[in-house]
């Protein structure tokens, strides 16, 4: 009988990774990071376990889309009051608040429980090309 390899909380190294965003395709630059996030990049990946690293993006105002995407893409939002819901469009997000559209990107591809929204808190947004997290000496990411 073979036995089942599952990681212990001390076996878990997580490391530091920094994106710059700027000229970076939305839908590929949010499922490298997920990808990231979730841990699949190391060989004992194992589902279910936070194995993943931590990511930093910056630049994120500088991400780059196709098609008519700026004007057609449409988030929304709700208040929670009867007729409360709000709809902006991906140009004007990326105007006001450039980290919330690459935040929703990676979060479509993160699993929908408890799990999905640990693993968000380990990825850090920026609008500029400067960081908090120089103690940490981040590598770029591929």
């Amino acid at each position: 009988m073979e036995k089942t390899y599952y990681p212990k909380g001390g076996e878990i190294t997580q490391e530091w990774f920094v994106v710059d965003a700027n000229g970076q395709n939305l839908g590929r630059l949010a499922s490298k990071i997920a990808h990231v996030l979730l841990g699949k990049h190391k060989p004992n990946y194992t589902p279910g376990v936070e194995m993943g690293d931590y990511v930093i993006v910056v630049n994120c105002e500088r991400v780059v889309v196709t098609g008519k995407k700026l004007e057609d893409k449409k988030y929304y939002r709700h208040s929670g009051y009867p007729g409360g819901i709000k709809e902006t469009n991906l140009r004007d997000l990326l105007a006001t608040y450039p980290d919330r559209v690459i935040r929703q990107a990676v979060k479509g591809m993160l699993p929908k429980n408890t799990y999905g929204r640990n693993l968000l808190k380990n990825m850090k947004v920026y609008s500029g090309p400067d960081h908090p997290h120089e103690a940490q000496t981040p590598k770029p990411l591929e």
